[in-house]
C-alpha cells in the first residue's frame, strides 16, 4: 500500500496535501458538471423557455442537493484510490497470460467490485436527476387479469443501474490494460491552470467516446443476457414484470432513441466526473518541488537535494528531486553555485560528489540492465558468465582514473511503485524489468535444457548433471569468461576436459521420477501445439523493450542535470570540483550510448508504437526509450560543444575518445 503507511516527511507534508487539494477541486467542479448534465438531460429544442425553467427548478430541488452529496462521496472514494494505487513506474505485462492473471487477481477483483458499486451510485443519481420513467426502481402497474394495481419492476431504471455497474467495471479493467494509474511528468513544465485548461477538451472528448463504446457494448450484453438480472431482481424484491411494456432485452426495446440518448449522456457524466478527478490528481502530484541544495541547520539536512536523491523507498520524492535537479541545472545560477561550493570547514565538494555519484549510479544501473538483456538475446537464451561483464565494467571504470565515484555502484536502484494494483519493482540486471528478456523458465512450455542453461535445474530431472542427447556437447568456459579469482592467483583456466562429472547416483533418476518427467513433457508438447495456449503465453513483441525503459524518466533527468551542470562548470566552477569527476562522467555516458545503440539494433526495439487516441491511460512510457536516446545524445553534445578541444586533455580510454571525437565533429 502507499502513502498512508509510509513514514516519510515528504509524503505527510507534500503528497497528501496535494492529493487533498486535487480532491477539493474535483468536489468544487461537481456542481458545474451536474448543471451541464441537467441541461442536456432535459433538453427540448421546441420549448426552450420551459426547458430553462425546469432545469432551474431542478437544480435548486432537494433531490439534486442529495445527489450532489452522494457524488461527493464517490469523488472522495476515487481520490483515495488515486492516492493509494498511483504509480510512477508502469507495470508492463509481456504476455497476455500475465495480463489475464492481473485482471483476475483477488485485489483487482475487489477494486472492480468497488468501482461497479460507485458506477451504480452515479447512475442512480443520474436517473433521479433525469426523472420521468427513470426515477424509481418500482412503478405501479395494473394487472391484466384482476385489474388491481401492483408494484412492477421499472426496467428503464434497472437498465441504467446495470449500465453504471458495467461502466464501473470497464473503468477498472481499462485501469489495468491502459495503465490508468500511471502518472507521467510533462516534458515542458506548466502551471496548474494552463495545464488543466489545455487537457480539458481531450478529457471531455475521451469521456464522450468511452461512453459511446460502453453504451454499445452494454446494449449488446443486455440484449443477450438482460433477462437473467431482470428476473432475479424481480423475484428477490417481489416485483412484478409488466407484460404490457416492450422488454428492453429485445431489438425493438433497445431501439429507443430517448433511452440510448440518456444512456450516452449519463455515461459521459460518469466518465467525466472520474476523469476530472484523475486529471487533477496527476496535475497536482507532478507539480515541480524545489528542494534546498544545502541547509544551515543539521535537522533539515534530510530535506536537502543531495540527501533526497539517495532515497530508495519514496519514489515520488526521488522523481521530483531529479526533476528539480534538471531544472536548477538549466535555470538557476544561484543554486548551481551551491552545488559547486565547498564545505566549511574542510573544503570538500560534498554537494557535487553526492549528486554526481547518484546520477552516475543510476546511469550505470541502466547500462548493466541493457548489457544483461543483450547478453540474453545474443546467447539465444543462454546467460553469459557474469565475470566477463564485471571484468569489462571494471576495466572501463579503471581506465578513467577516477574510481572514487564509481567504486560502489549500486546494482539495484529500486524506484519502487508506491504500492499499487500493478506491483512493479525496478531493480538491477536481474529485476522484474529484465525478466522478459531472459528465458521464461517458469513457463509450462520451457524445456529442461533451458533451465539447465540458465542455472535453474531440477536435481531429480534426467537433465541434471549430464547431457541426455549425444548431439549436444557441454561447453566449457571461454577464455574471456574466466573468473577474476583464477587469474589473480595464477591458476590455469579450466578446460572442457577437466569439468568434474557428478556421481553416478545422481545421474540416473528413479523410474517414477523419469515417468512423471516424460508425462509432463508430453503434456507440454501437446499444449504447445494449441493455438489458444500459444496466443496466451507468447510474449508481446514491444513489451520487453518498453519494460526495459519503464523508469527511464529518472535517467533522462539525471542526464539533463548532469550534462548541464558539467557544461555550466566550464565558466562557473571556481574551485574545479567537476574536473575530478569529468573522466568518469564521459566514460559512463559513452558506455551507456553504446549499450543503447546495440539495443536499438534488436528486433522491435526501434519500432514506434501506435498512438492511442482519446484515452485517459497515459501511453508516454511506450516512447521513453526514444526520449532517453535523444536525451543521451543531447547531453553528450552539450558537454562536447562547451569544452571543445579541451576534452583531449581528459584522461579517458582511446575507444571513448574516438567516440567523443565524432560528437566534436558533429557526425553523430
Amino acid at each position: 500500500m502507499f502513502s498512508l503507511k509510509q513514514n516519510c516527511w515528504f509524503i505527510k507534508k507534500v503528497v497528501i496535501w496535494r492529493a487533498v487539494a486535487s480532491i477539493a477541486w474535483s468536489v468544487l467542479l461537481l456542481p458545474v458538471t451536474t448543471a451541464v448534465f441537467v441541461l442536456l438531460s432535459r433538453f427540448s429544442l421546441f420549448h426552450p423557455i420551459q426547458w430553462i425553467s425546469e432545469c432551474t427548478s431542478l437544480l435548486t430541488a432537494s433531490t439534486t442537493i442529495f445527489t450532489l452529496v452522494v457524488l461527493c462521496g464517490v469523488v472522495l472514494m476515487i481520490g483515495f484510490f488515486n492516492l493509494e494505487f498511483y504509480t510512477l513506474v508502469p507495470s508492463i505485462r509481456c504476455s497476455r497470460m500475465s495480463l489475464l492473471g492481473t485482471v483476475l487477481h483477488p485485489r483487482q477483483c475487489v477494486h472492480s467490485l468497488v468501482y461497479c458499486t460507485m458506477g451504480m451510485l452515479v447512475m442512480w443519481c443520474a436517473s433521479v436527476t433525469i426523472g420521468g420513467r427513470y426515477s424509481t426502481l418500482g412503478t405501479p402497474c395494473r394487472q391484466s387479469e384482476s385489474g388491481e394495481f401492483v408494484t412492477c419492476l421499472n426496467e428503464y431504471h434497472l437498465f441504467l443501474l446495470l449500465a453504471g455497474a458495467f461502466m464501473g467495471y470497464s473503468h477498472s479493467f481499462l485501469g489495468v490494460v491502459q495503465n490508468m494509474y500511471y502518472v507521467s511528468f510533462q516534458p515542458i513544465q506548466q502551471y496548474k491552470y494552463p495545464r488543466f485548461k489545455g487537457s480539458l477538451p481531450a478529457v471531455v472528448k475521451g469521456s464522450v467516446i468511452q461512453s459511446l463504446y460502453s453504451a454499445r457494448n452494454f446494449a449488446a450484453l443486455y440484449f443477450f443476457f438482460g433477462y437473467v438480472p431482470k428476473t432475479w431482481i424481480a423475484s428477490t424484491l417481489n416485483l412484478q414484470i409488466d407484460s404490457s411494456l416492450q422488454p428492453l432485452d429485445s431489438l425493438t426495446g433497445l431501439l429507443d432513441f430517448s433511452l440510448l440518448y440518456h444512456l450516452a449522456i449519463s455515461g459521459t457524466f460518469l466518465y467525466l466526473t472520474w476523469y476530472l478527478t484523475v486529471l487533477l490528481f496527476r496535475i497536482y502530484v507532478t507539480e515541480a518541488y524545489s528542494f534546498p541544495v544545502q541547509s544551515t541547520f543539521t535537522e533539515d539536512s534530510e530535506q536537502c537535494l543531495p540527501k533526497v536523491l539517495t532515497e530508495k523507498n519514496t519514489s515520488v520524492m526521488k522523481f521530483l528531486a531529479l526533476q528539480d535537479l534538471a531544472l536548477l541545472s538549466q535555470h538557476s545560477l544561484s543554486r548551481r553555485r551551491e552545488v559547486f561550493s565547498l564545505s566549511q570547514p574542510g573544503g570538500h565538494p560534498h554537494n557535487w560528489n553526492a549528486i554526481s555519484k547518484e546520477c552516475l549510479s543510476l546511469l550505470s544501473e541502466l547500462t548493466q540492465r541493457l548489457v544483461a538483456h543483450q547478453d540474453a538475446v545474443a546467447s539465444n537464451g543462454r546467460v553469459k558468465s557474469q565475470s566477463a561483464s564485471s571484468d569489462i565494467r571494471s576495466a572501463s571504470s579503471s581506465s578513467s582514473g577516477t574510481e572514487d565515484i564509481l567504486e560502489t555502484p549500486r546494482l539495484s536502484v529500486p524506484l519502487r511503485t508506491p504500492g499499487s494494483v500493478f506491483k512493479s519493482s525496478v531493480g538491477g540486471a536481474h529485476s522484474a524489468l529484465t525478466a522478459p528478456f531472459t528465458p521464461d523458465v517458469d513457463s509450462p512450455f520451457s524445456s529442461p535444457a533451458i533451465r539447465r542453461l540458465v542455472g535453474q535445474q531440477d536435481p531429480h530431472s534426467p537433465w541434471f548433471g549430464t547431457v541426455q542427447s549425444p548431439h549436444v556437447m557441454r561447453r566449457g568456459p571461454k577464455l574471456w569468461s574466466a573468473s577474476t579469482e583464477s587469474q589473480a592467483n595464477g591458476s590455469p583456466l579450466a578446460s572442457p576436459a577437466t569439468i568434474p562429472s557428478p556421481p553416478a547416483a545422481n545421474q540416473k533418476p528413479s523410474f517414477l521420477t523419469q515417468w512423471m518427467q516424460n508425462r509432463r513433457e508430453q503434456v507440454k508438447s501437446f499444449l504447445a501445439k494449441r493455438v489458444l495456449i500459444v496466443y496466451l503465453f507468447n510474449k508481446l513483441p514491444e513489451a520487453s523493450s518498453q519494460a526495459l525503459f519503464a523508469d527511464s524518466q529518472a535517467h533522462i533527468w539525471a542526464l539533463q542535470g548532469l550534462s548541464h551542470l558539467v557544461a555550466a562548470s566550464f565558466s562557473e566552477d571556481q574551485f574545479g570540483v567537476v574536473q575530478t569527476t569529468l573522466p568518469s562522467i564521459l566514460s559512463c555516458l559513452v558506455v551507456l550510448l553504446e549499450a543503447v545503440d546495440r539495443h536499438f539494433k534488436l528486433p522491435h526495439a526501434s519500432s514506434k508504437p501506435a498512438r492511442t487516441i482519446c484515452s485517459m491511460g497515459d501511453s508516454t512510457y511506450k516512447t521513453l526509450r526514444f526520449a532517453l536516446r535523444a536525451a543521451l545524445k543531447t547531453a553528450i553534445y552539450k558537454i562536447t560543444t562547451t569544452f571543445g578541444e579541451h576534452l583531449n586533455a581528459v584522461n579517458i580510454s582511446s575507444e571513448h575518445r574516438k567516440r567523443l571525437q565524432q560528437f566534436l565533429e558533429f557526425k553523430e
